[in-house]
């Protein structure tokens, strides 16, 4: 919890009066190794922090997911489109990883935009690192080959990939597994 306090501390003064309504509001899960946190349909409720794990988003597909995100230790996730529209999602949230989390419900977070002015910029925060993300990612797919887009990630999360099966991470640089087992092959 101390590190998610550090965290939003970079963007706002959070006192302990502050920091207590906010995290009187979080509500801390955990779910094992494989688990869904969200269906295709559903309706996302949540923002989460990472506390521990990895998890994916993906498309479910029959021939085979179309995994486009994942998140790691320290990061907020959710299918904020849904979050934000309040409609069904189009893609679905799993664990790759046991997953400890805490999250705060669409209702809490609005309540705390609306009466705390410190909630609007962790807010603001959170939204703009979701775009961020989003922007990075697109900008990766655009102008950076297979072997790039695979390094950052192995960059980025050395110990965590090494978890995720290779047919998720290839997808989510935009080849086959096959491909990615020759760009394994020439980096050891």
């Amino acid at each position: 919890m101390e590190n998610i306090r550090k965290y939003f501390e970079q963007f706002v003064d959070l006192n302990d009066y502050l920091w207590a309504l906010f995290t009187d509001k979080l509500e801390y899960k955990e779910y094992g190794k494989g688990e869904s946190i969200l269906k295709q349909g559903e309706i996302e409720n949540y923002v989460n922090i990472l506390e521990s794990g990895a998890v994916r988003l993906f498309v479910p597909h029959s021939d085979n997911d179309i995994t486009f995100g994942f998140a790691f230790q320290g990061h907020f996730f959710s299918a904020y489109d849904s979050f934000v529209y309040r409609s069904p999602c189009a893609y679905e949230i799993e664990t790759l990883t046991e997953v400890k989390l805490w999250r705060l419900s669409h209702h809490d977070l609005n309540n705390l935009f609306e009466n705390i002015s410190e909630g609007n910029s962790i807010g603001r925060k959170m939204a703009e690192q979701f775009f961020v993300g989003k922007m990075k990612r697109e900008l990766s797919l655009l102008t950076k080959t297979a072997e790039q887009r695979y390094y950052s990630l192995f960059k980025y999360q050395p110990k965590l990939i090494k978890e995720i099966p290779l047919k998720y991470i290839a997808s989510y640089i935009g080849i086959t597994p096959q491909a990615l087992s020759r760009i394994r092959s020439r980096v050891s």
